[in-house]
Formats: structure tokens, C-alpha cells, sequence
């Protein structure tokens, strides 16, 4: 996916969000909770991706990415998703010839205004739908 075309992609999955509630609506409530740890670990997740690519560390930057991912996927995220995939797209390719503290600050710079503020639009959108229930 190129990096404009993840602008395309809907904050919110609405299936993804109806299918989670369906599988789990016996559960009293587990997608409920379910997706409020969704919104309070994303802070530590965005964070932990600004921390690991500011200080140039790929292994921790790779981690980081793909836990924002396989979460945002989880629980239909999925602009939040697509620039986790773009940014993990760019750090296998962009940092195999060159040196990750290098690489991985730069990634930072284009990158993290655009995920931070995602996630926060995400968020917003994931209380209100929590609410609405």
C-alpha cells in the first residue's frame, strides 16, 4: 500500500468492531473491555515506537510496529494499521544497507506526527462507539 493511500482507509472498521462484540458478547462484556485496553495501552505503544526509532533501536522500532499493527488490526483501527504496516515496510527496506541510528530518527521525523495523531482520532472514535453501546 503506498504511504497516500493509507489516508484512504477508514479510522474505524465498523465490521471488525460488530464481529468482536458478536464473538464475545457472552463473555458479560469482554469485547467492552477488550477494546478500553486497546485504548489505554495505545499510548504506551505510540510511545514505545517514538522511543525506539528516535534512539536508532531496529530490533525494539520492529517490536513496536508490529504490536501498534496486530492491535489496530484486532480491533478494527485500520488507518492506524496501514501506517503501522507502511512504517514497518519502510524499516525493512531502508535500513538494510544503512545504519539504523540514522535511518530510524528520519523515520520518526516524516512518521510520528501522522501516527500520534491517528491514534488519537482513533481513540476519540473508540470511547464514542464504547458509549454508544
Amino acid at each position: 500500500m503506498a504511504p497516500e493511500d493509507v489516508n484512504d482507509l477508514p479510522l474505524l472498521d465498523q465490521a471488525v468492531l460488530d464481529r468482536l462484540r458478536i464473538e464475545l458478547d457472552d463473555d458479560d462484556g469482554v469485547w467492552k473491555v477488550f477494546v478500553q485496553n486497546f485504548i489505554e495501552n495505545l499510548p504506551h505503544r505510540t510511545e514505545k515506537v517514538r522511543l525506539t526509532l528516535t534512539t536508532g533501536d531496529l530490533t525494539g522500532a520492529m517490536d513496536a510496529v508490529l504490536s501498534l499493527k496486530t492491535s489496530g488490526q484486532m480491533v478494527g483501527a485500520e488507518r492506524l494499521a496501514g501506517l503501522a504496516m507502511d512504517l514497518e515496510r519502510s524499516l525493512r527496506q531502508e535500513s538494510v544497507d544503512a545504519e539504523p541510528d540514522r535511518v530510524l530518527p528520519r523515520l520518526a521525523a516524516d512518521r510520528l506526527r501522522q501516527i500520534i495523531r491517528c491514534a488519537r482520532q482513533t481513540t476519540y472514535l473508540l470511547q464514542r462507539f464504547l458509549h454508544s453501546e
